[in-house]
């Protein structure tokens, strides 16, 4: 196979680790003053909470499968 055997469950973990960070860090850690005043009324003050939590959690669970189909062989 190209890039070899286990190339879905790599990319699998990876964009699972990347919903989980991406969310977490938009949930808890909102933009700066600077970052919503270049982008005028389109800008929200924070991410939605709930959604933000629940694609982390969808995240988690890809990632997890990841990486026990990696480590199962």
């Amino acid at each position: 196979m190209f890039l070899g055997e286990n190339l879905l469950a790599w990319l699998v973990l990876a964009f699972g680790a990347a919903l989980v960070v991406g969310n977490l860090l938009a949930a808890f850690r909102p933009p700066s003053e600077s970052a919503r005043t270049k982008l005028g009324d389109a800008a929200l003050d924070r991410a939605p909470l709930g959604r933000s939590l629940l694609m982390a959690g969808i995240g988690f669970v890809a990632a997890v499968w990841a990486l026990a189909s990696l480590t199962r062989g």
